[in-house]
């Protein structure tokens, strides 16, 4: 009977600790990180925040105490780990994601299904953009990503697209200059701003957007790792309008082009004509300088060596000539 109670007990023990110490256990993927709570509050590493990281470089002065938050412990990959039933482990995913520009986060079915992203222009033109971003959640502040905000998807796409939107609407066209202010102006400009100039401008403009985010790690833990906008197009209904100014344009400009290229053929052809007649007229005239400046060195040489310069140049015409006329004196 005692051996039987022992047993037991024995079997109590070990079930009790099976139970206990097996939830306890965890491990972490190596496209995760992890940070562990103690009654609720994550484990910090001393008083050190955000402020102390690099990623607070983005940060205007005057947000930099309202983005404030703790640096805490990030488990890396590996296990098992072990932690205590007073302690809760929050695993999150770092490997870079990719979403439409136009996500809703809340709402997927707003922005046509989360495809199309509306913006208006300086001159009101309402603008269609489309394209992808990339990002990924930041180690250096896990704190805000898990504690700081409720939902910091949500928060990041609000916050590109309230930049994307700004940039479109005070977007200007660059100023021409060199061969490109000699080219036509663009018949689609209003008002300093036209659909082409944002679609020539499509890398300026992901490069703006990669440099007003990068302060989205320090606010709220995300790291927006590259914008790609692919496309901006005007409203269906303007397209067709749009494509035929677009036509005479370029009709325009192809017809200019065509025209200097012909003015700068016909000046090279003139450069090359007045070049030709200049040699020739040296081959003229250098025979004659040099036979004027023989004939004056043998006068200075005396009147003797001009009379027999000129007896030989007289037997070389008798040699080479058929008739001779000579005059007779009476």
């Amino acid at each position: 009977m005692a051996v039987s109670i022992g047993f037991g007990i024995f079997l109590g023990v070990v079930l009790f600790l099976i139970r206990t110490l097996l939830p306890s256990l965890f491990t972490v993927n190596q496209n995760e990180r992890a940070v562990m709570t103690s009654f609720g509050k994550a484990q910090r590493i001393g008083d050190r925040t955000t402020q102390d990281d690099p990623i607070a470089e983005y940060l205007r002065p005057e947000e930099r105490e309202r983005y404030v938050y703790p640096q805490v412990r990030v488990i890396q990959p590996g296990g098992p780990y072990v932690k205590m039933p007073w302690q809760r482990v929050f695993k999150v995913p770092i490997s870079i994601q990719t979403v439409s520009l136009a996500y809703d986060a809340e709402n997927p079915a707003l922005n046509q299904n989360g495809t199309v992203l509306e913006a208006v222009t300086k001159d009101q033109l309402n603008t269609e953009l489309k394209g992808q971003i990339r990002f990924k959640v930041s180690e250096s502040n896990m704190y805000a990503y898990l504690f700081g905000i409720k939902n910091p998807i949500v928060h990041i796409m609000g916050y590109f697209h309230s930049i994307l939107r700004e940039r479109i609407a005070n977007f200007e066209a660059p100023q021409r200059t060199g061969l490109d202010a000699a080219q036509p102006t663009d018949a689609t400009t209003t008002a300093g701003i036209s659909i082409n100039d944002l679609r020539k401008n499509l890398r300026d403009i992901n490069e703006h957007m990669d440099v007003e985010c990068a302060s989205s790690a320090a606010r709220y833990g995300v790291v927006l790792d590259a914008s790609l906008i692919t496309a901006i197009d005007p409203p269906p209904e303007v397209e067709n309008a749009l494509a035929a100014i677009n036509t005479a344009y370029n009709q325009v400009s192809s017809d200019i082009s065509v025209a200097q290229a012909a003015a700068d053929q016909k000046l090279v052809q003139s450069k090359r004509a007045v070049e030709i007649e200049t040699l020739k007229a040296q081959a003229e005239t250098e025979p004659l300088m040099a036979l004027a400046q023989q004939l004056t060195t043998l006068r200075n040489s005396g009147t003797e060596a001009l009379e027999t310069y000129l007896r030989y140049v007289r037997l070389g015409l008798y040699a080479n000539a058929q008739k001779a006329i000579t005059e007779v004196k009476q």
